[in-house]
């Protein structure tokens, strides 16, 4: 297993670490959840420095290609659940999200069964990007209105930026419904 490999494979090890902190904050107060956030962005860039290391030194595998997608949306639908369970995040929000997620996970699996491996786009990109820096700034819970403003207006672009990947998803990958790869 390379380096982005095993990269990919912390960042899935490092989510259930991440949830002991973030709900253990409730009761054990606001440095466990300094202690999330840190866990958080620790995760979060070795999504960004697993696919640097893999393009850079030509690393790239079915595997990573497959697991590195799959590894953000752990990460990030953790995340999410734990607000809705915090009351921090509407439900139906998480849920579109999540959705959109098995949608793409599905049209992996049928691709993949096909021997067709299909890479994140660009759009996911931006999406998963916006919302692990929302995340980030939902974590410590600093209060007030101008940061509930922000976070909102933070998780409204994540929503939208959640349905145009998955509209760019479709029409790219079109040939995955059409039976045609």
């Amino acid at each position: 297993m390379n380096l982005p490999n095993k990269l990919t494979v912390l960042r899935v090890i490092l989510v259930p670490v991440f949830v002991v902190f973030f709900l253990g904050a409730e009761k054990f107060g606001q440095s466990w959840r300094y202690i999330a956030l840190a866990v958080f962005i620790a995760a979060s860039l070795t999504d960004m420095l697993d696919g640097k290391i893999a393009r850079k030194y030509n690393l790239i595998t079915n595997f990573g290609k497959f697991m590195d997608p799959l590894a953000d949306k752990l990460l990030v639908c953790t995340a999410l659940i734990c607000f809705v369970d915090l009351h921090r995040i509407p439900t139906w929000i998480v849920l579109i999200i999540i959705g959109r997620e098995f949608v793409i996970s599905g049209f992996r699996l049928v691709a993949a069964e096909a021997g067709k491996v299909i890479a994140a786009g660009i759009w996911g990109k931006y999406k998963t990007a916006v919302t692990m820096v929302t995340i980030c700034l939902m974590i410590p819970n600093f209060g007030g209105p101008a940061i509930f403003v922000l976070e909102q207006i933070l998780i409204y672009i994540s929503l939208a930026l959640t349905v145009i990947s998955l509209l760019d998803y479709l029409i790219h990958n079109k040939s995955v419904l059409d039976g045609k790869m």
